[in-house]
């Protein structure tokens, strides 16, 4: 896991995560972390699988894509 460090936090902000961790329960560092994930993460992240199927089922198919590796070098199991 990577670590972070803060620097030149003022009193009244550092203040303001003590006093917001303790309302939710956790460590101000907890809290650091839960504001961070929030902030920077999507709310939904972008799943390829899920995003080639919405596609192909917009398009009809991807049966006759084309691709610049022979179709014979593709493995996949047949849910036909």
């Amino acid at each position: 896991m990577a670590s972070l460090t803060v620097r030149n936090l003022s009193e009244e902000t550092h203040r303001a995560l003590r006093v917001r961790a303790a309302r939710h329960g956790r460590s101000t560092e907890a809290e650091v972390r839960a504001i961070l994930e929030e902030t920077v993460r999507p709310p939904r992240r972008l799943k390829i699988g899920s995003e080639l199927h919405r596609i192909a089922a917009e398009i009809g198919s991807m049966d006759d894509l084309e691709t610049s590796l022979p179709r014979s070098r593709f493995k996949g199991e047949d849910f036909a």
